[in-house]
């Protein structure tokens, strides 16, 4: 019996870090998506970021996260699926691992698959925070209501 969209994707990201698992449930030229389309700012900090094509990427992406973070919680809430499309929505707890602060992040995941193998991914989550677990100091100015001044964090 062959396994549903739905069933390939939580089997996907209950084996991360495996890589014979991802070259398994993964079409060799699957594009992965993690958190934006390309921002070289934030691939200085989160170095994964970014569009990246073939399992090799995605291999890397999960593996980088492993050893930028500890992974206290991955909780799937909700999956739905159709056809061929399936969302994954969720939060995570991690903990970095250089300044050992701990985040808590919402995620929302977009898969397609074609015969049976995952050919896109798209990984969203609070970037804002997420960077912020590797925040070593200084001060962030922004300027982004019309009406106000600046703020700091």
């Amino acid at each position: 019996m062959s396994e549903t969209p739905k069933q390939i994707v939580q089997a996907l990201l209950k084996n991360t870090t495996n890589e014979e698992t991802l070259r398994e449930l993964c079409a060799p030229d699957v594009t992965y998506v993690s958190l934006n389309y390309s921002n070289p700012d934030l691939q200085k900090v989160m170095p994964w970021c970014g569009t990246g094509r073939g399992v090799q990427a995605m291999v890397d992406t999960f593996r980088r996260v492993s050893e930028f973070w500890i992974i206290d919680a991955f909780n799937l809430q909700f999956i739905f699926g159709e056809e061929e499309n399936v969302a994954v929505f969720g939060d995570f707890t991690y903990t970095s691992r250089k300044l050992g602060k701990q985040i808590r992040s919402p995620f929302a995941i977009l898969c397609r698959l074609e015969s049976g193998k995952i050919t896109y991914m798209q990984f969203m989550e609070d970037t804002f925070c997420t960077a912020a677990s590797f925040r070593s100091g200084g001060i962030w100015r922004f300027q982004s209501d019309p009406k106000g001044g600046e703020v700091e964090v």
